[in-house]
């Protein structure tokens, strides 16, 4: 059986990845490669890195992320290098809980889900080896083994800063099974594992009146009091804490601005000097990062308390917002229905779309630049140009949604993947479009208590402008089905236009090759094609001189300038030949019996649709119909 195979190669791998040894043989190790002793941050930091980075613009992208998370491009990089590249040069970040705060279901859990990950699969790889002392409870850096009075010397030599000390437990040792001789101490790789408590703890508080401090700092162990004769003896402690087993890796601290006042008041010691308060004994040193996620409400509130100046002094606040563009939405929407187990539904084309974008537009700030609405907003943030704004103006727009707080309401995915999956099921569809989504989006908003009445109304507008953004979609996808199958049409329309241009630009006549007559270039056909993209008077006759320009380069190159070749053009031709068959398009999907012509036709469109569109059978006739509908209002 192939699992039997599968099973001895994973065996293998383990065995392969184990070391032991000696505090001197693991010296040998360290001083010829450094990053042995990197610190949790350092660790983290170049974990990421390792993923690859990519410089897109002016920003940074970091494909640690990508997998999982969408649209969070720029506040993932101002994550990474506002706390973890600082923390990883040891600059006073490092001394903070990292706080990531934003609405419900925006990310924050899946980008600590993410690293606790990462860990466990970079400590398997020899880049991100991990080695501690054997047999510590706390899996410590094996260079606290060397006296602090040769620490200074061993960073110059080495270049290697050793900081924190001997847990109690490897300190008893050392004295009792090694007589001081560190050399001997026994030394072995470890691979973090949050399953087995060895690098990645995470902290989930409960009633305080039931929840002991034990939880995070480890407790006695009473059994062994009576053998050990001492509660300061290390041996009758048990160091299980979570600030324990997240030693060398890091830690979550699930709604920690929740938790009892005691909890928090062990991360106030951690966060600035790297030590935690346990038991009858000193300082233990740890180093960890303790991440911690909340939403926009519950830090105010923490806020608010005078209490809590200490803690949140101590604290670094990441904002993570919701994701505000919409191809990035439709993204995370497939990834959340590729994990289900609906594989016998199709989703019709442009279903996610639509729905990302009243995703999207329930997120957006108003702004107050001069003729920017929020369905231009959306366009430009997904990367469009709009009559009077381009991509330049994104900078500007995203600092002034910054200060609006644009990202941080509105709707979340999951109750948006909640009526995807309602739309999916419901009455055992083979397949949905969008306006099954809207529908049930707009049937959802009734059973969610939680939404007042001004809020309800303004998000039944926004339904209903994602409807009209779809609509407008609608046609635009039937446009090109009934174009190309009136393809010869498209081309004969372009030679004239192309024509007509090179008369216009150097100053001839055309000549008709029927009445013999010398004609002048045709200005009022020009024009109906240039203004089907915007081409105004005074820009006309830049248009035609830079079609001409790039015909003269495509013979050049001793290629055939054609109906794809310029892509603007295109545009034009399809909107210009759409428009001409109008009444066609109308007649031939609004008839109830057609003819033999008209169904020839209607055929030749869906199929159009089902092989170069991704449409099925259902959904295509589905969408020329509705446009048909469209087209007759």
């Amino acid at each position: 059986m192939e699992v039997i195979k599968w099973l001895r190669e994973h065996r293998e791998v383990e065995a392969a990845l184990a070391w032991s040894g000696t505090f001197a043989n693991y010296l040998q190790l360290v001083t010829n490669n450094s990053n042995l002793a990197l610190h949790a941050h350092a660790r983290i930091y170049e974990m990421i890195k390792a993923a690859g980075v990519e410089t897109i613009g002016d920003h940074k992208n970091y494909h640690f992320f990508d997998k999982e998370l969408f649209g969070l491009d720029r506040t993932l990089e101002r994550l990474i290098e506002e706390y973890f590249h600082s923390a990883a040069k040891r600059l006073d970040v490092r001394k903070r809980i990292l706080l990531l705060m934003g609405p419900v279901s925006g990310g924050k859990s899946t980008i600590v889900s993410l690293l606790k990950r990462g860990l466990e699969d970079y400590t398997r790889t020899e880049e991100g080896a991990v080695y501690a002392i054997d047999g510590c409870p706390m899996h410590e850096d094996p260079l606290h083994l060397l006296p602090v009075s040769l620490r200074q010397q061993f960073e110059e030599t080495y270049g290697i800063r050793i900081e924190g000390n001997l847990c109690p437990v490897c300190r008893l040792r050392l004295d009792e099974e090694f007589a001081g001789e560190v050399e001997r101490f026994p030394v072995k790789r470890i691979l973090f594992s949050e399953e087995q408590r060895v690098g990645i703890g995470t902290f989930t508080p409960s009633d305080p009146k039931s929840q002991d401090i034990a939880d995070l700092t480890g407790s006695i162990d009473f059994s062994s009091i009576t053998e050990y004769g001492s509660e300061s003896d290390p041996r009758a402690y048990r160091f299980d804490g979570e600030l324990n087993k997240a030693n060398r890796g890091l830690m979550e601290f699930q709604e920690m601005l929740k938790s009892d006042e005691k909890f928090l008041w062990n991360l106030l010691s951690l966060s600035q000097e790297g030590n935690f308060k346990a038991g009858r004994f000193a300082l233990i040193s740890a180093d960890e990062l303790i991440i911690a996620h909340t939403n926009e409400n519950e830090y105010r509130a923490f806020v608010a308390n005078k209490k809590n100046e200490a803690l949140q002094s101590r604290i670094i606040v990441m904002p993570i917002p919701y994701n505000l563009r919409v191809s990035d939405e439709v993204k995370i929407y497939e990834k959340l229905i590729s994990q289900s187990d609906i594989k016998n539904v199709h989703l019709a084309p442009h279903s996610l779309w639509a729905t990302s974008v009243f995703s999207v537009l329930t997120r957006l700030k108003p702004s107050k630049k001069q003729g920017m609405d929020l369905v231009k907003k959306m366009r430009i943030y997904d990367g469009q140009d709009v009559e009077g704004f381009n991509q330049k103006d994104i900078k500007e727009l995203s600092m002034e949604g910054e200060e609006q707080g644009e990202g941080m309401s509105g709707v979340d995915p999951r109750y948006v993947i909640n009526r995807i999956s309602t739309a999916l099921i419901r009455d055992e569809h083979a397949c949905i479009n969008a306006l099954d989504i809207l529908r049930a989006l707009k049937d959802g908003l009734s059973q969610h208590t939680s939404i007042m009445k001004d809020e309800k109304e303004n998000l039944l507008n926004l339904i209903a402008v994602a409807r009209r953004e779809y609509d407008e979609m609608a046609k635009k996808e039937v446009q090109k089905a009934f174009v190309y199958a009136y393809e010869e049409s498209a081309k004969s329309l372009l030679n004239n236009y192309l024509d007509n241009v090179e008369a216009f630009c150097n100053s001839t006549k055309l000549y008709d090759q029927i009445t013999g007559e010398e004609l002048a270039p045709d200005e009022q056909l020009m024009r109906s094609i240039e203004e089907q993209i915007g081409v105004s008077e005074n820009a006309k006759k830049t248009f035609r001189e830079e079609i001409l320009i790039r015909i003269s380069m495509y013979a050049r190159k001793g290629k055939t300038f054609g109906y794809e070749s310029h892509e603007r053009l295109k545009e034009a031709i399809e909107k210009k030949l759409f428009a001409d068959l109008k009444d066609v398009v109308k007649i031939t999907t609004s008839v109830a019996h057609p003819d033999q012509d008209q169904l020839r036709r209607i055929n030749h469109v869906m199929d159009r649709l089902v092989k170069d569109h991704g449409y099925c059978p259902v959904c295509a006739n589905e969408i020329v119909k509705y446009v048909g509908a469209l087209l007759n209002r």
